[in-house]
């Protein structure tokens, strides 16, 4: 059990987070999004106290409690007024240590869940990034959904639930973070009353391992009916910090895709007006996560456009950055720096992504010396080693008999490619 304080008097507030080093990657196969649905379980019910007089507890605390899970971890996030600390703490021991899983509670929450999967059938962003993940890492926790489906939500009973809580939540699996007006006693003494009620067991074995790799450039598309607007979500495995080359990696997706004035807005917004936004993204877990583009052009120039995203890639691998790109980049990305530490919640937090994702000890105390550090070879040589076109995997929503085959005909040396119904589970 650790515990990170970031001390600040400038306001009475508190802001709390316990987490779980177990998330959506530990999910039975079969079974995806049980995790999500224990975290959400934690407040629907606790010895002593039904869902209705736990929600009725943190509104008179003046509370937010806000519960989230990612592929390896699962968070409570909670944020009160100081002198009401003390009895948040209690509320979170009790919810944390004694769940009760009501049947009828559980009942509900599973029929919310699969409305809400249903739902999401609306959300064409996500139906892309959903198969873009899911094709990435076939086979490979990351590839799970962390919601679930209607399939794996249906198979999940209250046996699942508390065996995946008994699994996960022991002593040593958990980790606090405090930050405002707060002490590091207080913050000990509500970390120890939290931690008290959960059991010494050992630790879950850590299910994530790396990613494999993927050969030849593969393609899905999520056909939908009368799509006037596409998703185009492409990419491959990424960098993680623990990889020497991951910082001037970061830098190298900045100038490619990670400002306003980045190449791919230049060339995809400002020249050509396809699509209104285009982003490139870096992000990690505990292990390599994926560097994807998003862009989101019409269906008319969807090919054109997804055509041109591959060229710029291979032109980025190949042509290399120039001086005044990095030099834009780290000025950027050092003097926005400072939007990442200006609150305690965000410094403390920091602290404790180190320990979760197994960053760095120095990843965040030492960023900008690290941003500043970084030369034109090292961003060259990051993206020729981490950038594979030839390992591409695209996934795009749109309707399939009006541009399809173009959409095919734009991935050239297209290894393997196939068509998925939106409304799939």
């Amino acid at each position: 059990m650790s515990l990170h304080v970031e001390t600040s008097r400038a306001l009475p507030l508190v802001s709390t987070a316990v987490a779980i080093r177990a998330g959506a990657a530990s999910d039975p196969v079969g079974k995806e999004g049980l995790s999500r649905i224990v975290a959400r379980m934690l407040r629907r019910g606790c010895t002593g106290m039904t869902g209705s007089e736990i929600e009725e507890r943190i509104d008179s605390l003046g509370a937010d409690l806000v519960v989230d899970v990612s592929p390896g971890v699962t968070t409570l996030h909670a944020d009160v007024i100081a002198r009401s600390l003390d009895p948040l703490g209690d509320l979170l021991a009790k919810l944390v240590s004694a769940p009760s899983f009501d049947e009828t509670e559980l009942g509900r929450l599973l029929a919310e869940t699969r409305g809400e999967i249903v739902d999401a059938q609306d959300n064409d962003r996500g139906l892309a990034v959903r198969h873009f993940r899911r094709v990435m890492f076939e086979g490979h926790p990351y590839g799970r959904r962390v919601g679930g489906s209607l399939a794996s939500v249906a198979s999940i009973g209250r046996g699942d639930t508390e065996a995946h809580y008994r699994r996960s939540f022991v002593r040593d699996n958990v980790s606090f973070a405090f930050a405002g007006d707060v002490s590091p006693e207080q913050a000990r003494a509500i970390s120890d009353r939290i931690a008290a009620g959960l059991p010494r067991d050992p630790c879950p074995a850590d299910p994530v391992g790396p990613p494999p790799a993927r050969s030849g450039r593969r393609l899905t598309f999520v056909d939908k009916p009368s799509r006037s607007q596409t998703q185009i979500v492409l990419g491959c495995i990424g960098s993680h910090p623990r990889d020497e080359d991951h910082i001037p990696l970061h830098v190298g997706t900045t100038i490619f895709g990670g400002t306003f004035t980045s190449r791919l807005m230049r060339e995809i917004r400002t020249k050509r007006g396809w699509s209104y936004g285009a982003y490139a993204r870096l992000p990690y877990d505990t292990e390599r996560d994926a560097f994807s583009v998003w862009t989101f052009p019409s269906a008319a120039d969807a090919a054109r456009c997804l055509a041109l995203e591959i060229d710029l890639l291979e032109r980025w691998r190949q042509r290399g950055i120039t001086s005044g790109e990095l030099a834009f980049a780290k000025r950027y990305l050092v003097r926005s720096h400072a939007f990442e530490v200006d609150t305690p919640q965000k410094r403390v937090h920091q602290r404790l992504d180190v320990e979760l994702f197994g960053l760095p000890a120095d990843y965040h105390s030492h960023y900008v010396e690290h941003v500043k550090a970084v030369t034109a070879a090292e961003v060259n040589q990051a993206v020729a080693r981490r950038i594979s076109t030839d390992e591409l995997v695209v996934s795009v929503v749109g309707t399939h008999a009006e541009i399809g085959e173009q959409i095919a005909a734009a991935i050239p040396g297209l290894a393997h490619s196939e068509v998925v119904r939106y409304d799939a589970d």
